[in-house]
């Protein structure tokens, strides 16, 4: 999971208004940048969720890329069929008559976003302490008073070049993912013939499930920026196009995982293995290349997910008494980086483990099936009712 898909920018949303296939295209492409950053390019989460079941993990990373789009594609046509205004209205309109059910989607999101901000600074901070700058603990420290800093004065410099740094990750990993494969083909090999199935065939699905479950923290922003999709045929041909592209994308990186699983989880590198691999391959204008883009990729994935959660929260009645709106700013943001600190002490490993993991089942409950059974009803029955948006 990339922790960009917390920021809900206006820059995404200019860009998506566009007429026929080239919006289409680019809402594709939005979930696509959400999903692999910074977070997906740990390689972390593939390894977690995937690779440690096999050569099946690969075909649940299809299911799960299955599972993700295609409730996207509900929450889309549910929110612009009706004309919704706002995340908590497509949540009410899926729970009707249930309505205040809505409450646990903001729960589930404000968890993922201190566990996301959390796993971004034990991210930058491993980043450090690999490379012998700092001890973990003091990186995380300085991570922290960064990340602090620049959500209160440089939040717009910072998301003016998010797209360059995810297009950066974006290029280093594709690199080291076909260098990767082609280093240890053989050994790729031996597990696709071998065909085991260390944990059976139901955990591997779960965690499928789950991963779609904490990659769906993504939905208000695709709402967002999919609203130029005004009808059920253009959401289903974006969402077509992102299952393609994020699937191809996280395919190939396990793939490269599975052949350096034994190598990199007895070398105890599992926080951030693709950083190991790229490594051993050799190149080390490649590797210092990957550092310093994971690196700025992480401050801004963190620097945009605060902002955004600070700009919800600064205008609460409790803070109403304070006259200087930077003043609120730091209130809030000093409370959300304290929290994430915390978190993050626990290490990225167990952020994503147990953070992302029961976000992850709790998504499955209240996103996943809810979405794929009744918004699917839903959805059917309404547009039967409203003939219009089919086209």
């Amino acid at each position: 999971m990339e922790d960009n898909k917390f920021n809900n920018s206006d820059k995404s949303t200019e860009y998506v208004k566009k007429t026929g296939m080239l919006g289409v295209f680019a809402v594709a492409c939005v979930l696509f940048g959400s999903h692999a950053g910074g977070g997906f390019a740990t390689g972390n989460q593939a390894t977690q969720n995937y690779v440690v079941h096999g050569w099946v993990g690969v075909i649940m990373a299809v299911v799960a890329m299955a599972l993700l789009t295609l409730t996207i594609r509900e929450c889309m046509i549910m929110y612009n069929s009706r004309g919704l205004k706002s995340y908590k209205e497509l949540f009410q309109t899926l729970y009707h008559p249930l309505d205040k059910l809505e409450i646990v989607f903001e729960i589930y999101f404000y968890i993922m976003v201190i566990c996301a901000v959390g796993a971004v600074i034990s991210g930058a901070a491993t980043l450090f302490a690999e490379l012998g700058i700092m001890s973990y603990v003091v990186a995380v420290f300085v991570v922290g008073i960064i990340l602090l800093a620049l959500t209160i004065f440089g939040a717009n410099l910072v998301s003016q070049v998010s797209t360059i740094m995810s297009v950066a990750i974006l290029v280093c990993s594709a690199i080291i993912f076909i260098m990767g494969i082609n280093a240890r083909a053989d050994v790729i090999s031996n597990i696709f013939s071998e065909a085991q199935m260390p944990n059976g065939f139901f955990l591997p699905l779960l965690d499928a499930f789950k991963y779609a479950g904490f990659q769906a923290v993504v939905i208000p922003t695709m709402i967002k920026c999919g609203q130029p999709l005004k009808t059920k045929s253009n959401a289903s041909k974006s969402m077509a196009i992102s299952f393609f592209l994020n699937t191809f994308a996280l395919c190939l990186s396990c793939v490269m995982l599975l052949g350096w699983y034994a190598e990199f989880s007895a070398a105890g590198k599992t926080d951030i293995p693709s950083l190991y691999i790229c490594q051993q391959l050799g190149a080390p204008s490649l590797y210092w290349f990957y550092n310093i883009a994971l690196f700025l990729c992480f401050i801004s994935t963190g620097v945009t997910t605060v902002f955004g959660f600070v700009s919800r929260f600064e205008h609460i009645k409790p803070l109403q008494k304070i006259q200087k709106p930077i003043i609120r700013r730091i209130i809030v943001s000093a409370c959300i980086m304290f929290l994430s600190m915390a978190v993050s002490m626990v290490g990225l490993s167990n952020i994503i483990k147990f953070g992302y993991g029961y976000c992850g089942y709790l998504g499955i409950l209240i996103i996943i099936l809810p979405f794929l059974t009744v918004g699917v009803y839903k959805n059917r029955k309404y547009l039967k009712e409203h003939p219009e948006f089919k086209k």
